[in-house]
């Protein structure tokens, strides 16, 4: 059996070839007729000209968008067209018929009709390309980290742990809610749960993956993670992937650098692999987009103190909806101002203590941890992460300080007894990734069955 990326290589004339697939348009007219093929393997199409010296013409003429078929033809090069070349049909076979009520048919549909669709929009040009960067992205990303040396580790979805400290997550339990046993002091009895202590998706797989440092040096996971956080808005969702490196010996000038790297790597790979899909995000999905991508693949990332990036925005002759303050959190709007003076993307670094998770490295200044965030183009922040603080006091005292619980973590904190040195990671959300290299604004449009606040579809 040929495959359309397999032609579309090298076609030569007249040479008779076998495709299946599945009807992206059909016309005909009583002499002749035309077939949009997909099968699969291209983001284009191959048009299939069938006429009435076929004994089933009229038959294939009925033929349904939707429906898979195979076909039996000769290739015939048109160097003049659009397409290089089209397949004249010898013999047109039915493999599984399309209904009439098939809702995909070939006009423009909205993006919020797909999503009430999400097991059938994939076959539209635009979730087809979305869905093809999205597979050549996760593979790019584990192609620069192995080529490095790292190792992959698969850490827990179940965990006892909250990474974040934020309390945002899913509980999972076996307990009957309609009866949910307690104890003598009116708590939810846990003993009697499957893992007998309180269980829940986990929002992050940072802590597991570093006590795999002593033993491989450099470690990544990139898995699922959940967040129960109640916002209905373009960029959360409640389940999403992450990718989280963490590197021994490496402060947070080196986790930058290996930041920046991987980034460029992906949009170099992703462009090289996926011309067709990128060319298409181009012209209809993101103008420019092309242009920005390779700006930020040759262009060094600025880098910034937050301290300087509040002064900056304070001093800047824009009225913000939310006024910039020394010690607070950047907005979505003061992200869009400092990548647009920095002219692409730019690391904000030193963050205020207070506002950041207790793993991160207080600096010696003993207001600010050594964090990163990167900001980029389009999409605001895409990166956040941290030299780790690899001391055991310190980072005592920042859990005493936000109230984690330390019998939680005595097992990270073991981690600092035994053999601790100077780390650093970061965390990436895979979807936004997606989001910035497709141009797409929406993360349910790029996730192939999103789960958000109020919505969950099969």
């Amino acid at each position: 059996m040929d495959t359309i990326r397999q032609l579309s290589i090298s076609p030569n004339d007249g040479q008779v070839v076998q495709l299946a697939g599945w009807i992206k348009n059909i016309r005909s007219q009583k002499k002749f007729g035309f077939i949009d093929l997909q099968d699969g393997t291209s983001f284009t199409s191959v048009q299939v000209v069938f006429d009435d010296e076929l004994v089933d013409f009229s038959n294939i003429a009925k033929y349904r968008v939707g429906a898979a078929i195979e076909v039996q033809g000769s290739i015939i090069v048109t160097p003049e067209a659009k397409q290089a070349y089209e397949i004249k049909a010898m013999q047109v076979t039915l493999l599984g018929d399309s209904l009439e009520q098939y809702p995909i048919q070939p006009k423009r549909h909205s993006r919020e009709f797909l999503r009430e669709l999400p097991h059938l929009r994939v076959r539209t040009n635009l979730f087809t390309a979305v869905f093809r960067v999205r597979s050549l992205t996760a593979h790019a990303i584990h192609r620069f980290f192995q080529d490095q040396g790292f190792v992959h580790v698969h850490t827990p979805i179940l965990t006892s742990n909250d990474g974040e400290g934020a309390g945002e997550m899913f509980r999972v339990t076996t307990l009957p809610l309609e009866q949910v046993p307690k104890t003598k002091a009116g708590d939810v009895d846990f003993k009697q749960d499957f893992f007998q202590v309180a269980t829940n998706l986990t929002v992050t797989g940072q802590l597991h993956v570093e006590s795999y440092l002593p033993a491989f040096r450099n470690v990544y996971t990139f898995g699922p993670t959940f967040r129960s956080e109640n916002s209905n808005t373009k960029i959360h969702a409640a389940e999403f992937w992450m990718i989280e490196p963490e590197m021994a010996f490496a402060d947070l000038q080196a986790n930058m650098d290996n930041a920046e790297a991987m980034i460029k790597y992906v949009i170099e790979y992703v462009m090289t692999h996926a011309p067709e899909e990128m060319n298409f995000f181009n012209e209809y999905v993101e103008p420019g987009l092309v242009e920005k991508l390779n700006k930020v693949k040759t262009k060094p990332f600025a880098v910034v103190r937050h301290e300087e990036a509040i002064t900056l925005l304070q001093q800047a002759n824009v009225t913000f909806d939310h006024s910039p303050v020394q010690g607070g959190d950047l907005a979505t709007e003061h992200e869009k101002y400092l990548v647009q003076h920095f002219d692409g993307p730019v690391y904000v670094i030193d963050w205020p203590k207070d506002i950041k998770a207790f793993y991160m490295r207080l600096n010696d200044d003993g207001t600010t941890v050594a964090a990163m965030d990167l900001l980029v183009p389009g999409s605001g922040e895409l990166i956040g992460g941290s030299q780790r603080e690899e001391r055991l006091e310190p980072l005592l005292a920042r859990m005493k300080q936000m109230n984690v619980p330390q019998a939680d973590l005595e097992w990270y904190l073991d981690l600092r007894r035994y053999g601790s040195v100077i780390h650093s990671g970061y965390g990436i959300g895979f979807e936004r990734l997606v989001m910035y290299l497709t141009g797409v604004e929406n993360i349910r449009d790029v996730i192939a069955f999103p789960r958000t606040v109020k919505h969950l579809m099969y």
